[in-house]
């Protein structure tokens, strides 16, 4: 298993599993104290890893969902991004822990770019949003291979 602070200092095999995995799991705290964890959409833009509310059916608008409240209240939040294959040499996976951000979407045009990049629905119908904005505090990754 390795460790690092930074974005920039992934081994390569990690960056591109960030780079080419189309969803994430996002892990954080409710409001009753238990761990819950979503799939998302991401993207990395710089040194963060981004996500965005978009236009998915969803029960209530962006700012009313409960990871939005959730993060609001208890920004501590972790992305995991894994691979999976029955042949076992071949699994990997990479964790970012850290603060995560709520922002609106006018306030952070470079995540919107970098989650356009990588889903051509983002292209077609901008997300209203909000972004959740993950600054590592800390990434670990595995993989089978070494």
């Amino acid at each position: 298993m390795g460790r690092s602070e930074n974005v920039a200092e992934l081994p390569g095999w990690a960056r591109e599993l960030l780079e080419q995995s189309r969803v994430g799991r996002l892990g954080m705290i409710d409001d009753d104290g238990n761990p819950r964890v979503l799939p998302v959409t991401y993207a990395l833009s710089g040194l963060r890893l981004v996500s965005v509310v978009d236009d998915k059916p969803k029960r209530r608008p962006g700012e009313e969902l409960a990871r939005v409240r959730w993060l609001r209240a208890r920004p501590r939040a972790a992305l995991t991004v894994d691979r999976y294959d029955d042949e076992w040499s071949s699994l990997a996976w990479v964790q970012a822990v850290g603060t995560m951000r709520v922002l609106d979407v006018a306030d952070a045009p470079e995540a919107l770019v970098a989650l356009a990049e990588r889903y051509p629905q983002y292209r077609l119908r901008q997300p209203r949003g909000p972004v959740l904005s993950l600054t590592p505090a800390r990434l670990v990754w595995w993989r089978a291979r070494e």
